[in-house]
């Protein structure tokens, strides 16, 4: 066979990170990098271009989200492989990868092994994930109950998220090519599946289901006020 190197989209906002993974990836045998993307806008239009093998997408990045970017490149592409490499740790975020269409979740904490390792069997059509969300996912299942976030659609999920970062309304429009009505529809539905009736429960929700790293949070979000205007 004259190339049967894996060919690999980067999708991460930092260069230098994406530096370090093109580095690391091209160093392995039967692996290369065809492109990069600085958020899930420009990942969908690369992956459009480029037709990888496997994409390594990010979750947490500017502009849109990684999992509306996995949502719509699995929807224009059934076959598609995509890798998430991510630094949350809550196994509700693998649940909500895999439910958008992600074939494999890896934490960044992970040895660079793994990571190599997942992308093979990503692209050999198997599932992967790191130890540390094997266990985490196990843990969370055998604890039983039913975490009210898991009621939420991969894009109301999305869109939460984009809430507690104390994004406005127009911003998460604008991020996910949908109208502001939309935006407020969803932002209404998100709190009356999750049992809030403010946005101050909303964060505080949040927070006790690890779903945001307090401490990333800005001063005024962090103290409840509005999330989106």
């Amino acid at each position: 066979m004259a190339d049967a190197r894996i060919r690999i989209l980067i999708v991460d906002d930092h260069a230098i990170v994406r530096e370090g993974y093109r580095s690391l990836l091209e160093k392995q045998p039967g692996m290369q990098v065809v492109a990069e993307a600085m958020d899930g806008a420009d990942a969908y239009t690369r992956y459009l271009e480029t037709s990888p093998d496997v994409v390594i997408m990010d979750l947490s990045m500017s502009d849109k989200g990684g999992l509306d970017a996995i949502a719509r490149i699995c929807q224009r592409d059934a076959a598609a492989r995509v890798l998430v490499f991510s630094m949350h740790q809550n196994p509700l975020f693998a649940v909500k990868a895999s439910q958008a269409g992600a074939r494999g979740y890896v934490t960044k904490s992970s040895a660079p092994d793994v990571l190599i390792r997942a992308v093979r069997d990503v692209h050999a059509g198997r599932h992967a994930l790191s130890p540390d969300i094997a266990h985490a996912l196990a843990l969370s299942r055998l604890a039983g109950g039913k975490e009210a976030l898991a009621e939420l659609s991969v894009r109301e999920f999305e869109i939460l998220r984009m809430l507690i970062e104390a994004r406005s309304t127009e911003e998460i429009a604008n991020a996910l090519h949908i109208s502001p009505k939309t935006v407020a529809n969803c932002h209404y539905q998100i709190k009356k599946k999750l049992g809030v009736a403010t946005d101050i429960e909303l964060v505080r929700l949040a927070v006790s289901m690890n779903l945001l790293d307090v401490s990333g949070l800005t001063g005024s979000t962090a103290a409840g006020m509005p999330l989106a205007g």
